[in-house]
């Protein structure tokens, strides 16, 4: 049995006809908050490139708006999302929205001790090299 995907009770496809008005009405208070003051006008250009998209233009969609909260409009698209230091690939899902782009494009990588060596410390300057 698959399980379909809901947002707070509401369908995928009920979510993408609702209006954005009502749509933010469900979000979490910092992402409604967010959404509520505005938006940039880096963020109103990303707005428009996704309009694009969905009427069927080819455009590369790379962006540095990490705060830009993920709608059901988005849903099935790609975005280059810049994360300091390049731009990696995100395909945006149902389960996605309500985050920030920001959540899916890390920014430090993930820390993996590798086994002392020489010079670790100060006691393996007197082991002798084989």
């Amino acid at each position: 049995m698959v399980k379909k995907f809901a947002y707070r009770g509401h369908a995928l496809e009920e979510l993408q006809a609702m209006p954005t008005d009502e749509f933010i009405k469900l979000l979490p208070s910092r992402q409604r908050r967010s959404l509520l003051r505005g938006t940039s006008e880096a963020q109103k250009k990303f707005f428009e490139k996704i309009k694009k998209v969905k009427k069927g233009a080819t455009v590369k969609l790379r962006t540095h708006c990490r705060d830009m909260v993920v709608l059901p409009d988005m849903v099935g698209l790609v975005f280059e999302v810049h994360n300091g230091r390049e731009f990696l690939r995100v395909e945006i899902q149902p389960e996605m929205i309500g985050h920030y782009l920001s959540e899916f494009a890390m920014t430090r990588k993930r820390v993996k001790h590798g086994a002392p060596g020489m010079g670790a410390t100060k006691s393996s300057l007197y082991i002798p090299l084989k």
